[in-house]
């Protein structure tokens, strides 16, 4: 986090049992505790929350793969460096090609359906969350039930969430770096 931390990352070897509850299954998940999650372990409620809304998001409808895709856009446009990192990274562990990567964070698929999904998530960032009518009528058009399209939303809200808390938390990112591009100020 550099010289100055602003938030001190807690340590799973001393802290509350609701806290070691959720780090064993971020441990599982990930096979270890990324430094974002230590970060939101400050306050025991708020990991609870983000890791059980990620948890009840991942049982939803739209793909793994989609969800990260949305991550990646999301982190962009918020600048957010560790976010981008993490996301990057997990992408490339399920298959997204470099390719793929870059045009999501450009909002952006060749696939017209992901591409639906990306624009509208891009919008309701920019918009924060008053997307115009063409932009619904976009996403519907791409063929997204409203099931999924409450799904894109929650999981833009979510990605937010985290692209805050490590914005910051200044969070020292400890996945390969990736650094947010002009895409971002699009």
């Amino acid at each position: 986090m550099g010289g100055d931390k602003r938030f001190t990352a807690v340590d799973p070897d001393k802290t509350t049992a609701g806290n070691t509850k959720v780090f064993g299954a971020i441990q599982d998940a990930f096979g270890r505790i990324p430094n974002s999650f230590r970060v939101m372990a400050n306050s025991e409620p708020f990991l609870a929350g983000y890791w059980g809304l990620d948890h009840a998001l991942e049982q939803g409808i739209l793909p793994h793969v989609t969800r990260n895709e949305i991550a990646l856009a999301v982190s962009e446009i918020n600048r957010c460096p560790y976010c981008l990192s993490a996301f990057t990274a997990v992408g490339e562990a399920i298959g997204i090609s470099a390719r793929e990567i870059e045009q999501c964070r450009l909002a952006h698929s060749d696939d017209p359906k992901i591409d639906a999904a990306l624009k509208f998530a891009k919008a309701i960032v920019k918009e924060r969350g008053a997307v115009s009518d063409q932009d619904f009528a976009r996403v519907r058009a791409a063929g997204y039930s409203d099931t999924e399209i409450m799904e894109i939303v929650a999981n833009v809200a979510l990605i937010t969430t985290a692209n805050y808390i490590n914005l910051v938390a200044q969070t020292e990112v400890d996945f390969p770096l990736v650094k947010p591009g002009k895409a971002a100020r699009n």
